[in-house]
């Protein structure tokens, strides 16, 4: 009898721990705008990690800046069955559908950068971009004030979809700096296709339209070579200055250089962790804040050793 009585034990032991394999062996999707792009390739990388180390499996739909396979994306996932979403959107308008596609099906969202209009989810992680922004631009602004540019000196802005609120908000900070010097803008273009040549066209319009300028602001940061090249095509090298947002792993060599002033750091691979959290602590019943906005580190010659172990790990997802 106690044979018999062992082996039902263990049977149901073996269920127990099938069971509970299964439960933690929950789906996630990540539906991001464009992998092509290193900042969200960070963060896929910290999703990863961090769907890892919590036992999810994670699923990675690029959407190639394209609103059509966006939505084909969203469709996919919702037909693997995920049980979880993580959103990196095209733009804040393109967000609301998908919501609304998720809230039908009963997935939960977490959305990891960009924003949305309105809609339903269970988190928004975030940078604090209008504070990164404004920030940035009083690294620029005391640059430019130490080389007597400021008086005469325009700032050029080459912006990421100002449809998107990061974008609105990074613009509203820079803009803010700014104005405390009294330094004025010369013109802001937003980039369609985030394409090499658009960002090179934007930049070399500005040098050819606007004899004062003095400083070219990329709100992002992989085609910065673009802008460079338009300066030094202009014969403007030593003139004109470039500031970015976001970072490539070059940037710490060229910052050290001084070929870039300085550059306004988001935290992707921390984010990207982050969003995975908040989706496991509501598989769990956890209380999830609403908003998490993250620091930007803005990055300059001055105090870019000192921040270097945190920009290695969250910021360029150097494990």
């Amino acid at each position: 009898m106690s044979t018999i009585i062992s082996k039902i034990i263990i049977l149901l032991f073996c269920i127990i721990s099938f069971l509970h394999s299964a439960e933690q062996n929950k789906k996630i999707a990540y539906i991001v705008s464009d992998l092509e792009i290193p900042f969200w390739q960070i963060m896929a990388k910290g999703i990863k990690a961090k769907a890892s180390k919590l036992g999810y499996d994670i699923e990675i739909y690029s959407s190639n800046n394209l609103k059509k396979i966006e939505l084909e994306n969203l469709v996919k996932a919702i037909s693997s069955k995920v049980d979880g979403l993580i959103l990196s959107p095209i733009n804040s308008s393109t967000a609301v559908t998908l919501l609304e596609l998720a809230k039908n099906a009963n997935i939960p969202v977490v959305i990891s950068d960009i924003g949305t209009n309105s809609g339903e989810y269970v988190s928004f992680i975030s940078s604090d971009n209008k504070k990164g922004a404004y920030e940035l631009g009083k690294i620029l602004t005391k640059k430019m004030t130490e080389l007597s540019w400021n008086k005469e000196g325009t700032v050029g802005i080459i912006s990421i979809p100002q449809k998107r609120t990061n974008g609105k908000d990074r613009t509203l900070g820079f803009i803010k700096a700014l104005n405390e010097s009294d330094i004025k803008s010369a013109g802001l273009y937003q980039q369609v296709n985030f394409s090499y040549k658009e960002t090179y066209d934007y930049s070399l319009k500005l040098i050819e339209e606007k004899p004062k300028l003095r400083a070219i602001w990329l709100q992002g940061s992989d085609k910065y070579k673009a802008t460079l090249e338009a300066i030094k095509d202009s014969k403007k090298e030593g003139q004109i200055l470039l500031i970015c947002f976001d970072v490539e792993p070059e940037f710490l060599d060229l910052i050290k250089k001084g070929t870039l002033v300085g550059s306004a750091m988001q935290q992707p691979y921390l984010m990207g962790q982050k969003a995975v959290s908040s989706l496991d602590d509501f598989f769990n019943n956890k209380k999830v804040e609403k908003e998490q906005k993250l620091p930007i580190l803005t990055i300059s010659k001055d105090n870019l050793q000192e921040n270097l172990p945190t920009i290695k790990l969250n910021v360029l997802g150097i494990e």
